[in-house]
């Protein structure tokens, strides 16, 4: 007969060698999902006000996901209690997703989108730290960072629950407090604390993984552009060079960069990568995402226009040239923040494609995309000749390794 020991084993705390499971790939589709809706929400809004607004669901979902990342590193979490917890979680977070469209202008009949929205997104969160202590075992100090930590969960769900009953334009303000605050707060909590960065491998995995979902949210945008079109030499022109664009934006994260990040987390130990993992990943890659999310709107509107015969529109081009240049930016940002040096041809790049957005209004929807490209490649080949030699000796010590 099974013991409940024996179905609910105790948590194995993982090792160097740890690497992703399947069962974390199930569970970042609902985030695939999540991250669709943001993008509909801002086309739906089409607005710089509703862009904050999806910005500011995109924080709440990124702060959930990971959460769970910091868990799933910790512990193996296809296994016992910790996957029937992350099954609950999943679930929620589903529900948090679906009523994206309502997270902030609640439809008629029904339960209140607002505050489903909240509800769901608390469960996600208190599965979490409660999964969180059962994985920590008898690591007292991990056990007393995740309490103290879980002050910053309650308070800034305290001002989420607020702002969705209070609703009008102070639920926008409230959302972007609490979400701020949280973030805020565990920071603060977590100077010099206790947390566990188990493996480097895995933890570089697991966010190059959810990188890639969001490429794929670009590329779902490419085929939403053209659905309402007739096939035509304008659009299939159009396609190509959006798939290009995922395809330099994928470079410049796979072809080097993740790699040495990488590196320089195995390198570190103890609370240095700990912090490393902290800085460089979990909040430092938030502005990955986003610049994905947001480019990804802006291909789906340049999409939609390729045949008309007149000037892209300011949101279109903040959409298209912004969120790249966000995309580009964050690179820069998260290559300082985990070796130290800034990467100046990703600066030039984002200043270049913010600076060109006057430009892009006057163009029309084929040419600014594909102005967006050029840069992007012209970024991509001055890096290839000037960090030609590190490369090489990178993917060196990497065959080495395999």
């Amino acid at each position: 007969m099974t013991t409940p020991r024996q179905f609910f084993p105790r948590p194995k705390i993982s090792g160097e060698d740890h690497r992703v499971t399947t069962f974390e790939l199930l569970f970042d589709l609902v985030f695939v999902f999540a991250f669709t809706q943001v993008t509909s929400f801002m086309a739906h809004s089409h607005s710089a006000f509703g862009v904050l607004q999806a910005m500011t669901i995109l924080a709440i979902i990124w702060w959930s996901w990971t959460s769970y990342g910091w868990l799933a590193n910790q512990t193996h979490v296809d296994e016992g209690i910790v996957r029937a917890g992350m099954a609950v979680a999943m679930g929620a977070m589903f529900v948090t997703a679906l009523v994206i469209p309502e997270s902030f202008e609640d439809l008629p009949g029904g339960l209140s989108g607002p505050i489903s929205f909240v509800v769901a997104y608390f469960v996600v969160r208190l599965m979490h730290g409660l999964l969180y202590l059962v994985a920590a075992g008898d690591d007292h100090g991990l056990r007393r960072q995740i309490v103290r930590s879980s002050v910053a969960m309650f308070s800034g769900t305290a001002l989420l629950l607020a702002g969705a009953i209070i609703g009008g334009p102070w639920q926008t303000w409230l959302w972007l407090g609490g979400i701020v605050l949280d973030f805020a707060l565990t920071y603060l909590t977590s100077i010099g604390g206790d947390w566990r960065l188990q493996s480097p491998a895995h933890w570089a995995e697991r966010y190059g993984l959810i990188v890639i979902l969001a490429l794929g949210e670009s590329v779902v945008a490419i085929g939403a552009g053209a659905a309402h079109e007739p096939i035509s030499v304008p659009l299939l022109v159009g396609a190509v060079l959006a798939i290009g664009l995922s395809f330099l934006l994928w470079w410049l994260y796979f072809d080097v960069v993740a790699s040495a990040a990488e590196w320089y987390l195995a390198k570190a130990t103890g609370v240095r990568r700990a912090e490393l993992a902290s800085y460089g990943y979990t909040y430092g890659h938030i502005l990955l995402i986003a610049g994905i999310v947001i480019s990804a709107l802006g291909v789906e509107e340049t999409i939609a226009g390729v045949t008309l015969a007149e000037p892209i529109a300011l949101f279109t081009a903040c959409a298209l040239f912004g969120g790249t240049s966000l995309y580009l930016f964050g690179h820069a940002l998260f290559w300082w923040l985990v070796s130290g040096e800034w990467n100046w041809w990703r600066v030039g790049g984002s200043t270049v494609l913010l600076a060109l957005i006057p430009v892009a209004v006057s163009l029309l929807a084929l040419a600014a995309l594909g102005l967006v490209v050029a840069v992007v490649v012209a970024v991509v080949i001055f890096e290839a000749r000037h960090y030609a030699a590190q490369r090489n000796h990178l993917r060196a010590v990497n065959s080495e390794k395999a």
